[in-house]
C-alpha cells in the first residue's frame, strides 16, 4: 500500500518494513515487540510508533475508487487475503501501543 504514496517514499525501508511487522502483530493480537525484534531490527517499539500510527490510519482512510491493483491482488486467498483485514481502532491502537 505505501508503493503507492508519495508521503512514505522518505521512510527507510526497514523502518517501514519493522513498522509494517509491528503493526500486523498488535492487529493479529500475536505479542510486541520484544527484545530480539528490536536486536535484529534495530529499532525500538517506541521508534516504530508514530510509523505504526501512520500505517494504521493509511488502511483506514485510504480511497477505495484509484489504484486498486495491490488491493485486489492481496485479496486473494493465495496471499491469505491481507488486503481484507479489518484496520484497528486508532484508539485502540494507541492504547495498545503505549501498554507494550
Amino acid at each position: 500500500m505505501t508503493l503507492q504514496e508519495y508521503d512514505y517514499a522518505r521512510e527507510s525501508p526497514s523502518k517501514l518494513a519493522a513498522s509494517c511487522l509491528l503493526l500486523a502483530l498488535t492487529m493479529k493480537n500475536l505479542g510486541g515487540w520484544t527484545p530480539t525484534l528490536e536486536y535484529y531490527s534495530g529499532y525500538s517499539a517506541q521508534d516504530l510508533h508514530p510509523l505504526v500510527k501512520r500505517l494504521n490510519f493509511l488502511l483506514t482512510y485510504q480511497p477505495r475508487d484509484k489504484l486498486n491493483a495491490v488491493r485486489s491482488k492481496y485479496s486473494h486467498r493465495v496471499f491469505f487475503e491481507v488486503a481484507k483485514v479489518t484496520p484497528m481502532d486508532m484508539l485502540k491502537l494507541e492504547e495498545t501501543l503505549t501498554t507494550s
